[in-house]
């Protein structure tokens, strides 16, 4: 297994594809990456010899932000926005949605689970006597 910025490249698929396990690579940024490298998307990781390894992360490494320091980077973004108090920081507080869904249904795993209606939440009744 291809180790390419600390995570584990799984062998038997496709390199493009096997790729976008890293965080912070896509489909769209292996694809940039593979054509930059000259290398043929189809072919597998098992497939890659050491050079063409080093030669993926030594580009992706210098190129682009991902792993660790990119979830650091989206963290810190989140906090600056709930510091200055604005509307998406506000939202960010609250757990509610940030980028404009509506939230009057479609957002009970965000507003954990709160049924409203009277009779939505409750259980059949018991035969009757």
């Amino acid at each position: 297994m291809a180790r390419i910025a600390g995570v584990s490249i799984p062998d038997n698929k496709r390199i493009v594809i096997a790729l976008t396990y890293i965080y912070g690579v896509g489909s769209s940024r292996s694809k940039e990456v593979l054509t930059a490298l000259k290398l043929n998307s189809d072919t597998r990781t098992k497939d890659l010899s050491e050079t063409d390894v080093n030669k993926l992360k030594d580009y992706i490494e210098k190129n682009f932000t991902i792993e660790g320091e990119l979830k650091h980077q989206k963290q810190m973004n989140i906090r600056r926005l709930k510091d200055i108090g604005c509307y998406r920081g506000i939202r960010h507080m609250k757990g509610l949605t940030v980028r404009g869904q509506r939230t009057r249904t479609n957002t009970r795993t965000v507003r954990g689970n709160v049924r409203k209606t009277a009779g939505s939440g409750r259980r059949k009744a018991a035969e009757k006597t």
